[in-house]
């Protein structure tokens, strides 16, 4: 079992910090979001650490369905520098959020699923192009989010022949029963806690999600990827591997 864990918990601090951290805890695996205030990092310095890397694209001010063709364009253009960076440092997944759709744009639902799934298509194959796999995250229930169900993106990853990042707060979050959880298109997978009535990002334990059922059905299904620890604060991430450690 790959345990990972990811500068979330720290976002604020330098890259290399989180990466000390987590290489003290015995980590093995890091995922760096990848957004201000840590767009320009030192490819030289992620090298020197003994990890393994996955990239979160950017999130904030990123929307790759939006209805206005200049920010459509440079959110895909911003998510294609994280999987360049991906390819500089030898790193496999990069994880990209799906659009979001705009109060006024409820109207227009079919239009910007249109739109969305043709920017995952655009990042899928320019990640193929450089030997790296963009992961699709699914979503949580917050208005405007789209691909909350896991069903739905499981069906268009399937069409384009890529991929998900699983959050399993976020499936949570979105009333997903474990089994619920469970998707052949799932390469990635991230593990926080909740009590289904927000998206906390809480250490493991400390909410209402089942995860040594979730775990027990991926590793019968021999899943090989990484489960990342996506939580809010440092501390949360040592709770989380003393949980891991209890299951």
């Amino acid at each position: 079992m790959k345990i990972g864990a990811s500068t979330l918990c720290g976002f604020k601090d330098s890259i290399e910090s989180n990466l000390d951290y987590f290489e003290e805890l015995g980590i093995r695996y890091a995922e760096i979001l990848h957004q201000f205030p840590n767009e320009q990092l030192n490819t030289d310095s992620l090298n020197s650490y003994n990890l393994k890397y996955s990239i979160h694209s950017p999130i904030l001010n990123i929307n790759i369905g939006s209805l206005n063709k200049a920010i459509r364009k440079a959110s895909i253009a911003e998510i294609k520098k994280s999987i360049d960076l991906a390819n500089k440092i030898d790193c496999d997944i990069v994880v990209v959020h799906p659009g979001m759709i705009p109060f006024l744009g409820k109207d227009y639902e079919d239009f910007i699923y249109g739109l969305t799934n043709s920017a995952i298509k655009e990042l899928g194959e320019y990640g193929n192009d450089l030997g790296v796999i963009t992961t699709i995250e699914n979503m949580p229930a917050f208005e405007g989010m789209m691909y909350q169900n896991i069903e739905s993106l499981t069906n268009t990853l399937e069409e384009y022949n890529m991929f998900m990042t699983l959050d399993v707060g976020h499936a949570n979050h979105t009333n997903h029963r474990p089994n619920e959880m469970y998707s052949n298109r799932v390469k990635h997978i991230h593990i926080h806690d909740n009590t289904s009535l927000d998206d906390e990002h809480l250490a493991l334990g400390e909410g209402d999600i089942d995860l040594k059922t979730i775990i027990g059905i991926y590793e019968e299904n021999k899943f090989d990827g990484v489960y990342t620890i996506e939580v809010n604060t440092p501390e949360a991430v040592k709770k989380s591997l003393s949980y891991l450690n209890s299951l």
